[in-house]
């Protein structure tokens, strides 16, 4: 889990959930260190093996953002959203309406369906 601050008494949701973002941020890094070494090696073949590994690493940040969508309601709207949008991405973002007031990360729906699983 990342280094962050977690709070006590999570639900098992809401504990996924931080899973989720922490390994997502951590792929994100490794996208970052990989991209920025296939742009300074000058060995082409060092420079074949970084960018797959990049790639790789996208590939595994996508797969736990398609979790994260399928999981917190606002993601997903935020991201239907932009994603493969044109035009201006602050017009954009003035021009649609805006998620709930106070639905934060979604999490509120999946705390609710805990404790009625566990009812």
């Amino acid at each position: 889990m990342s280094s962050g601050m977690i709070e006590t008494g999570l639900s098992s949701q809401a504990l996924d959930v931080h899973r989720a973002l922490a390994s997502l941020q951590e792929e994100l890094e490794a996208i970052d260190y990989y991209h920025q070494r296939v742009d300074v090696t000058g060995d082409e073949s060092l420079k074949e093996v970084l960018a797959h590994n990049r790639d790789d690493e996208m590939e595994h940040a996508s797969m736990l953002l398609e979790w994260l969508r399928r999981t917190v309601p606002t993601l997903d709207l935020q991201l239907r959203k932009f994603l493969f949008s044109t035009g201006s991405l602050t017009a954009l973002a003035a021009t649609k309406e805006a998620p709930p007031r106070g639905a934060g990360l979604g999490l509120g729906s999946l705390r609710d369906l805990g404790q009625k699983e566990q009812s």
